[in-house]
């Protein structure tokens, strides 16, 4: 089995082009260790085959501890529609940027559905990119900075957002003349149960409005199809205490309520979401 600096390596020898440096916004050429734009800025490769493009560490509290779980939970079928709902917008044989990628495990889903050409995705978080190597999809994975990516002009056919911050300006400048954006944002109903039982005397934690997140979509791109899906899973038992702990809904509650749910976890859970489809703006408003 290949090594994963060596699938890395490789990656980059056959698609330097689709890079530039996040320093001085130079194109960039493949070395043995990883990238090196014309002004000799350098971006080596980890052990794990990915690229470090931050200019300074960041600190993030989405670390292991809350990866771990969402990945289980995304592997114990929680997200299949969703997943199923993005495959098939996904335009075939596409370029893909996922936005946010966490530990991997959508785009890893997705890749199960659907043949991608070619898959990059980044992060903030370094733990969340090392775990994403993990993953059986054929992708790339790297630490970056959503307001300055470090990929050329026009480089992907499909940009995914998956519960994910957005910058759209950089969006439109990564994507081919006919790319577009696939968003997935939280509805009304999204977790429901868990917002009750984490803040059960807080009314204004326990609903959510994706109003101004889709005006600003629809404001940035050209929107061309909104789909809502709402369910109810069944969370198997052996996910349960991974639920809670998945999300950063848990970060502020109290630890009472907390000790509380990890002893008697919630057995099902609604998802309710809405798919955004948009295609780049031929010029910038």
């Amino acid at each position: 089995m290949q090594k994963k600096i060596d699938r890395g390596r490789r990656f980059l020898t056959e698609n330097n082009q689709m890079f530039r440096c996040p320093i001085c916004q130079e194109g960039v050429n493949a070395t043995a260790n990883g990238l090196v734009c014309q002004n000799n800025h350098r971006f080596d490769l980890s052990k794990k085959g990915t690229l470090y493009f931050l200019s300074h560490a960041v600190k993030t509290e989405y670390d292991q501890t809350m990866f771990a779980p969402r990945r289980r939970m995304i592997q114990s079928g929680m997200y299949q529609p969703v997943i199923e709902l993005l495959a098939e917008y996904l335009p075939k044989q596409a370029s893909v940027l996922d936005v946010g990628c966490g530990e991997g495990s959508f785009l890893n889903e997705l890749a199960q559905l659907q043949t991608l050409e070619k898959a990059v995705g980044f992060d903030i978080s370094k733990e969340g990119v090392y775990a994403a190597t993990d993953q059986a999809v054929n992708a790339f994975w790297c630490v970056a900075d959503l307001t300055n990516l470090p990929f050329g002009d026009q480089q992907f056919t499909t940009i995914l957002n998956i519960f994910s911050p957005s910058h759209y300006q950089e969006f439109q400048r990564v994507l081919s003349d006919d790319g577009e954006v696939l968003k997935i944002v939280p509805q009304e109903n999204y977790l429901k149960e868990l917002r009750q039982a984490f803040y059960p005397d807080r009314p204004e934690k326990q609903h959510y409005s994706n109003e101004r997140v889709v005006a600003k979509f629809a404001e940035s791109m050209e929107l061309t199809k909104r789909r809502r899906v709402t369910y109810e899973f069944v969370i198997p038992e052996q996910n349960r205490q991974d639920l809670l702990a998945m999300s950063p809904l848990e970060w502020q509650v109290e630890e009472p309520i907390k000790a509380q749910l990890y002893k008697e976890p919630l057995k099902k859970i609604t998802i309710d979401i809405e798919l955004l489809k948009g295609n780049k703006r031929k010029r910038l408003q």
